[in-house]
């Protein structure tokens, strides 16, 4: 059975994949919010708050342990924290670019600033340099765990489900946003864009070429949302469904580690 994972040009194994992926993230940094929006006309700011919403009943527990991994800047945090009730345990953001990271932390400690109320009740995140195939976390530990396109990015796929599934209780709940490849009209104008348009519009903005040829090329070769689907069947989880966003521009995979399943994988 292939084991599928990211592979920027390049790269030879799931090492370099990863580290070609760090520096490719660490470099955008600076320019990284201002691409998303300007490239998605704002859009990616509806899919981060629509992927919390359908989470909101764990959110809204005070104990729950959360996890959104690689987490980027942080936009998907923010979203998650909106929904946290005051008193909460802190969400834990990871991400393995340093950079990237960062600039998710300042986000946060903004978020606890703005908020109402004593600043030490308040919902917070604390940001954690990670790697995703690798956490730093006990064997199930974790309420969910969340990814807004990051999950594209790792060397191994299936790793990553078998790690996430790992640190989830019998119970815990996922959610994976990520891109996908419409059909029809709408898969045909958008492939026009995606691939000649946002290049260029990447290029002008970040002055780097690699990152935003990367990207298409990185959502042709992510595995189909069936494919998808059945590997998160493979990895043990149930109830495993994608709701597309946007004309299946995006889509959210939402998925439980079965309430009976004894230990880790």
């Amino acid at each position: 059975m292939r084991v599928t994972g990211a592979k920027p040009i390049g790269t030879t194994d799931e090492a370099d994949a990863a580290e070609a992926v760090r520096q490719m993230f660490d470099a955008i940094a600076p320019r990284y919010d201002l691409l998303n929006h300007v490239l998605s006309a704002n859009v990616d700011r509806l899919w981060w708050r629509r992927a919390a919403r359908r989470f909101r009943e764990v959110l809204a527990r005070p104990d729950a342990e959360i996890l959104d991994i690689c987490c980027g800047t942080g936009d998907l945090t923010m979203a998650l924290l909106r929904l946290r009730p005051a008193e909460a345990r802190p969400i834990l953001a990871g991400d393995f670019a340093r950079a990237m990271l960062a600039r998710g932390a300042q986000k946060f400690g903004r978020q606890a600033r703005r908020l109402p109320g004593k600043r030490k009740n308040a919902p917070y995140a604390v940001a954690i340099e990670t790697d995703a195939l690798h956490l730093p976390l006990r064997a199930a530990s974790l309420d969910l765990i969340v990814t807004a396109f990051g999950f594209r990015n790792l060397a191994n796929y299936e790793a990553g489900l078998k790690e996430f599934h790992r640190t989830l209780k019998p119970g815990g709940q996922l959610g994976i946003l990520e891109f996908s490849e419409p059909g029809g009209l709408v898969g045909k104008a958008y492939a026009v864009y995606f691939r000649r348009v946002l290049p260029a519009i990447g290029r002008l903005i970040c002055g780097k070429d690699g990152p935003y040829k990367y990207l298409p090329s990185s959502v042709g070769a992510f595995p189909p949302p069936e494919e998808m689907l059945a590997m998160l069947r493979r990895a043990g989880y149930v109830d495993c469904t994608w709701q597309p966003y946007t004309f299946g521009i995006a889509g959210l995979y939402t998925a439980t580690r079965p309430p009976d399943t004894p230990g880790a994988l």
